[in-house]
């Protein structure tokens, strides 16, 4: 009989949590077999090898990908706010497995690096459908990169007694995201000026 997915899940989320604390260099096949709890022996009747686990990593960080799409298109505040909002979101199971795939990819293995250049592309092409305008969802796309790196340098930060890094405001997160969504409707018109109110004659 062979064993439950539920034994496959649990290495792999051993692997990501060595990749995420560790380094990709410390999640070897013996101590990704100790963290999940199993026998390395247990470990390779999922992962022949650790180009597998990586492969297995991989193909979860697509479904997981492809269940955020379906959330996208199917977001009840539209893709805009939906994507722009979630783009915050740290330690999902999303999460984890994106970032164990860009330490892998900083790593240099390939299978990752081309992993994460595809999931990009999803997403934008998710948000081009959604928003009709490609450059306006490259725009959407690298503000969400801009959020979600501001959110993870905070996360790290807040760590230490010497952080002071802000946090997005809801009132901010509202005003961004309406913003993005006038300009999807063509509604968006220039700021006052820097420095001030114009003067008039």
């Amino acid at each position: 009989m062979s064993r439950p997915p539920a034994a496959r899940d649990a290495v792999l989320d051993a692997f990501e949590r060595l990749i995420g604390s560790s380094g990709e260099r410390a999640a070897t096949l013996e101590a990704t077999a100790r963290e999940a709890g199993v026998s390395k022996g247990g470990l390779l009747y999922h992962f022949g090898s650790r180009q597998a686990l990586i492969a297995g990593l991989v193909e979860r960080l697509h479904r997981l990908v492809e269940e955020d799409v379906e959330r996208i298109h199917d977001a009840p505040d539209g893709a805009i706010s939906y994507f722009v909002r979630s783009s915050v979101d740290l330690e999902t199971p999303l999460d984890r497995t994106f970032v164990a795939a860009v330490r892998l990819a900083q790593g240099g293995d390939r299978a990752a690096a081309t992993a994460i250049d595809e999931v990009r592309e999803r997403w934008l092409a998710a948000l081009g459908r959604d928003i009709g305008d490609p450059s306006l969802a490259l725009a959407v796309t690298l503000i969400g990169d801009g959020l979600y790196y501001h959110a993870a340098l905070r996360a790290e930060a807040t760590e230490g007694a010497d952080a002071d890094v802000a946090a997005i405001a809801p009132a901010q997160m509202d005003d961004l995201v309406s913003l993005l969504e006038r300009i999807a409707r063509g509604e968006a018109s220039p700021g006052p000026a820097a420095g001030g109110e114009a003067s008039g004659d």
